[in-house]
Parts: C-alpha cells; structure tokens; sequence
C-alpha cells in the first residue's frame, strides 16, 4: 500500500556539490531538510547563484510541514529567500543557524516567516514525522544531524560533519547519541559524501589553531585572513590567535560585519568592543597592533579581499609588508577566481598564505575512517550516501561494502530521483521535476539556457548592430549604421565595417516587409563577417521607421 511508503526526494546536492535540499514525502505530509544554494558554474555567465527547483513542493505546498535547517552554510540556508515567498512554511533552526537566517531574510526584506528555534533536547511532532536532533562537529557551531522517526522506521540525516577531537566550540559530535540511535535500529542512514575520496580522519579545526599562531607570529605588519562570511569558528580562531598577539580584529565585507554582530549578540563569538575595530582604526593604528577577517576566500568579484586586490576597496589598500591568510580551500569551479586574486596580492606585496603552502584551512566534512566510525556507530539497514558529486557518492557506496552492508542495502541516487523506503527494502521510483534555477540580480528563474547560449555567444564574437531607417511605406530612406562591441575595434577596422554597410545597403535598397528586410540584414552580414574574420559575431538587425 502506498500508506506503507517513505518517499525520500533530494532536490539538490545528491550529485552534485551546494544547493542541499531534501524532503520526506508520507502520504501527505511532508518535511523538508535544508535549503541550500550553490555558486554558479563558469558557463553559467552573469549568474549570481544556484538555488534548487521547487515546484515539486509548490504543486503540494499544503502537505509541507516544514523546513528544518541542519546549519548556516550558505549551501544549506542560502535560498530561503528565494523560495520562502512561494512556500511560506514554517522554520525550525538552533540559535545561530537562526540568527544567520535572519539576517538573510532581513537584507532580502523577507518578513512574516514563522521561525523556531530549536536545541539537541527538542523533539517535534510534524505530522506523522518525530525528529529529534544531536549535535554534529562542523566548521560552524550550532550544526545538528537528525533522527527522524517514520510510519516505517528510523531515518538518520548526519548533514556536514566529521569527528573532531578539538573542535573550536568545544562541543564533539554526540557519540552517545548516534550508538544509541543504533541499539534503537536504524532503517536508512542519509550522510554526507563531500570527502569520501580522503583516507584516514580529517585533521582537527586545532590544525589551523596552531598553522594561525605560526603566523601571526612571524608578521610584522597587519594580518588579513580570509575566509566564509558563515564560518563563524574559524573568525573565533582569528580573534583568539589576535588577542594571543596583542593584536585587534576588523571586519571587512556586508555579510561578514552583519554575521559577527549577531554570532557576538547571541554569545558564540568571544569578542568584546575592545577586540574589535572599525575601518579608520584599521588603517591608522600601528600595522603590528592590527588583524583582520574578511569576506572573498573564493575569488568572489564584489568581496573585500578581491577589491582590495584589485585596489578598487573604498577604505582599505593592500600594503607591502601585509600578510594574507585565505583560510579556504577553492569551491570546484572558483580555482580562476582564487588564483587570480592570489596573484594581485602578491603583485601588491602581500606575504600569501593558502592552503597549497600549509595548513591555513581544515575540511569541516569527515573522510573515509569518519564515514567508517559513523557506520559502526549506526549500524543502519539501508544506506543512501547523500551530499557530493556522482563519484562521491559512487565511492561512499563502496565504503558502504567494504564495512560489511549487501548490494540490496546500498543505494546511489541523484537530485531529482524518488526513492522509495519500505520496513524490508528500497527501490529507485521516479524522477520528479529537479534542476537548476538561476539567480540573476533580482531576477529569480527567468534566465533560461537560451540566454545562457547567446550570453556565451556574446563572450566569444561579440555583436553586430544593423541599424536601417524606413518611412511609412517601408521604403529605405538612408544608409545603414553599423555598430559593434566585442567583435572589432572601430578604428583599426573601419574598411571592414564601411564594407559591411555596403553590403546591408545593397541587400536592402529595395523596399521590402519588414520581417523579409531582417533576415536578410542577418544573412548578409553572417556570411559576409564569417568570410573576412572566420567569427561568428551576433547580429542584431534593427529596423527603425522614421
């Protein structure tokens, strides 16, 4: 009977890394985990950001319990305020995953959504959903796994997580918790698979602790590390590591400021007024007395530590004798953007740290013997690997066997495939409506992938503007205007564009409906471009009655 079906449905980030979104689907009633954005691909050309497809929950909006948030990456909270206006449900987060949404939903001047806040010692009841919470070690606090209990068993969601020793919080993942899940019994294990490419444990946040302390020891003039805005842990490590060298911090960039006020005001950040500086006393006290954390660690164009590379920042300069810590490691995609920046500081004089030269940033997501510990732990029937790209997920799997699980037990889905979860089986149903929706300015699904091909188009050859003047009677009544951007400099080939408005001209010069006058504008000139240039400009016939 359907009634005895959990229908588990990733939306995005199974098969791919960012935009983490997922929902458990019973009879009519639905939860959602996370809500996640991704950063563009360097195709996606003029693209702000990734968010995932909806409609799926749009068309059933009345069986949406709710939207539990696991923590405050940008990859799991960034597309609230996107989605929230078409699916107002309820939002339940610990504190400051809360906090972080909030200033999110704020800036986006998103008001009216129902939000809660929620700790390891809650239990909801949503619909025919129990969920219960324990905390996780990543790199930001307030991070929890969920225990889900369903009409059909136990599910287990560990988002972003790894078995930290020394984490900067203090806090280690609930062992006792997830062992106790396990004696419970577990029927489908749903984690993360960012790093199942990586032997052995992933080296603890105290790593960077120390790599920090190394070199704010070794600085003589001020100290600027980049990282995540939401990276609220790795901050504290720069406030720590200043206050260790009598040195003060300053916040660069919208998000970062915004973030640490919060993290401040909620009390997961220790740092007073008195650790804190503002731009005026950043660039007028002593360069020893001085640290910063700043937004940009991916190469982002309208960050901090980018403009200050490319010297365009209102209020800071890069100065000879600086030193700068990108505390991040590039997300696939941004290795350019990163690479670029790191360049310009050097050209700048910046001392560069990152971390190809040591070991300025620690994964927040476990490896391989983490993946292993978790399944001792677990002991789940069922095992679908969620969060990575297809080859993560493939090698997760393997994992999976390799601890002792059957083939029938392990199953790799991607976003956008139903799997269906019964009390002695999962089996792959079908595919729901998925995919990428595009953030462009203000403008949320509307750029389509026509318009990623012609803005593509325009990148490589350019355009060419036919401009051709007709009266009532659709007679040409002057010579044709050629304009250009990106295909040719005007000065260096003003024979070819005169002989260009030749040919348009000729092609033209007798009257003709105006439908018939543009194609043949785009024939004339295509032909006419390829055969002196080899390129492929876009043209663009415009036909103005006068």
């Amino acid at each position: 009977m359907e009634s005895e079906i959990l229908r588990v449905i990733p939306l995005g980030g199974v098969g791919e890394i960012g935009k983490n979104m997922l929902a458990l689907e019973y009879n009519q009633d639905i939860l959602v985990i996370d809500a996640g954005l991704m950063f563009p691909e360097s195709d996606m050309l003029g693209v702000d950001v990734v968010i995932p497809d909806i409609e799926y929950l749009v068309e059933r909006k009345d069986w949406v319990r709710a939207i539990i948030l696991t923590h405050g990456h940008e990859d799991h909270i960034g597309a609230l305020p996107y989605i929230l206006p078409d699916l107002p449900v309820p939002v339940y987060a610990t504190r400051l995953t809360r906090g972080l949404v909030e200033v999110k939903l704020k800036e986006a001047r998103i008001t009216g959504t129902e939000m809660h806040t929620i700790d390891t010692k809650d239990v909801l009841e949503l619909g025919p959903f129990k969920v219960e919470f324990f905390h996780v070690c990543h790199s930001i606090p307030d991070a929890v796994g969920l225990a889900i209990t369903t009409p059909v068993g136990l599910v287990v969601h560990v988002t972003d997580y790894k078995f930290d020793a020394h984490p900067v919080d203090g806090k280690l993942t609930d062992f006792a918790k997830l062992s106790e899940l396990g004696d419970r019994g577990v029927l489908l294990l749903l984690s993360d698979s960012t790093n199942a490419e990586r032997p052995g444990f992933t080296p603890s946040e105290r790593e960077v602790g120390v790599a920090f302390d190394r070199l704010f020891g070794q600085a003589t003039g001020r100290v600027i590390v980049a990282t995540f805005a939401s990276n609220i842990s790795r901050v504290q490590q720069v406030i720590t590591t200043a206050r260790r060298y009598n040195r003060r911090v300053g916040t660069v960039g919208r998000s970062m400021v915004s973030n640490v006020k919060m993290a401040s005001q909620l009390g997961y950040l220790d740092a007073t007024a008195e650790d804190l500086l503002n731009t005026d006393q950043i660039n007028n006290l002593p360069a020893n007395q001085v640290a910063v954390v700043c937004t940009g660690s991916q190469g982002e164009p309208t960050s901090a530590l980018v403009r200050m590379a490319m010297e365009e920042h209102r209020h800071l300069k890069i100065r000879p004798g600086d030193m700068v810590i990108i505390s991040a490691t590039p997300i696939p995609g941004n290795e350019v953007l990163v690479n670029r920046t790191i360049n310009n500081l050097f050209r700048l004089g910046a001392d560069v740290h990152y971390s190809d030269l040591g070991d300025v940033h620690v994964s927040g997501h476990g490896s391989q013997e983490d993946y292993k510990l978790l399944f001792s732990l677990t002991r789940p029937r069922f095992f679908v690997p969620i969060h990575g790209e297809y080859r993560h997920l493939v090698l997760h799997a393997r994992l999976a066997l390799e601890m002792g699980m059957t083939a029938e037990q392990v199953q790799v889905i991607e976003s956008g495939q139903v799997l269906l979860v019964e009390a002695e089986q999962i089996t792959v149903g079908e595919r729901v409506t998925e995919g990428h929706v595009l953030v462009d300015g203000m403008t949320v699904g509307e750029i389509s992938e026509v318009v990623l091909r012609d803005r593509h188009h325009l990148s490589q050859d350019g355009f060419v503007v036919a401009i051709v003047a007709v009266d009532s009677k659709g007679e040409v009544v002057a010579a044709p205007e050629i304009l250009t951007r990106g295909f040719v400099s005007v000065n260096d080939r003003e024979d070819l564009l005169n002989q260009a408005r030749d040919r348009v001209w000729t092609a033209v010069a007798h009257s003709a409906p105006h439908g018939t006058i543009t194609n043949r504008i785009k024939e004339v000139l295509a032909d006419f471009l390829y055969q002196q240039t080899r390129r492929r400009p876009m043209i663009l016939p415009l036909v103005v009655e006068v």
